[in-house]
């Protein structure tokens, strides 16, 4: 079905994603926007929910207000880092994308969409936000192939993102999407470059038949 260069593409796109920080202002041109979220709503979704919508945000004063919110909860969980002193290495982190990418899109959940009887929700309810996740890294795999770069912010309280976009209260904002060019790509995820954490040896997460049981030895 797929070519050995096919094959070989797909998987180097999924080993050379990134999640980035830093953006030139160099506007996306308006096709291959169209491309990266027609690639997030080709997505699986649990009982085909399709529970994703997408806010595309270019003004500077809205994204200034975001990336106000970003940094008052980042300031804020610095603090649970202080015991092992790494709250500075924690604020360390760049967040400033939200206002120097040209676009952001903030992609949310609607939990009620299909109705109360979604096929899988109803024993999993938590299936809206997996699919929706579903939906963000097909755009992250979209983006890396279009030679753009993407970030996602993921700390900021969900009250301040709905009031200043105007979210209805049942709606999750699910993430804060950067997405802009950049000259700085890394070759290894920016935490791991950091030392923040290192990257788990895969054999020693997968088990065979029951929890604990090492697949491989």
């Amino acid at each position: 079905m797929f070519s050995i260069e096919d094959t070989e593409s797909i998987y180097k796109v999924i080993a050379t994603r990134r999640d980035i920080r830093r953006f030139k202002t160099d506007p996306i041109p308006p096709d291959t926007v169209g491309r990266i979220l027609e690639a997030a709503h080709l997505a699986p979704s649990v009982g085909f929910m399709q529970p994703w919508n997408f806010i595309l945000i270019e003004s500077a004063e809205v994204k200034k207000r975001l990336a106000w919110a970003a940094d008052k909860e980042r300031r804020a969980l610095a603090i649970h880092y202080e015991e092992n002193n790494r709250a500075s290495e924690f604020l360390a982190l760049k967040i400033e994308g939200l206002k120097e990418a040209p676009l952001t899109i903030c992609v949310t959940c609607d939990p009620s969409r299909g109705g109360s009887h979604v096929l899988g929700r109803n024993s999993i309810p938590e299936t809206d936000m997996m699919s929706t996740a579903c939906a963000i890294q097909n755009m992250w795999l979209a983006s890396c192939v279009e030679g753009l770069a993407m970030g996602w912010v993921s700390f900021y309280k969900k009250s301040d993102v709905r009031d200043i976009l105007n979210i209805p209260p049942h709606i999750d904002p699910v993430a804060l999407i950067s997405i802009g060019y950049t000259d700085v790509y890394p070759k290894a995820p920016i935490l791991e470059t950091a030392n923040w954490e290192k990257r788990q040896t895969l054999k020693n997460l997968i088990y065979k038949n029951i929890w604990g049981e090492k697949a491989y030895k």
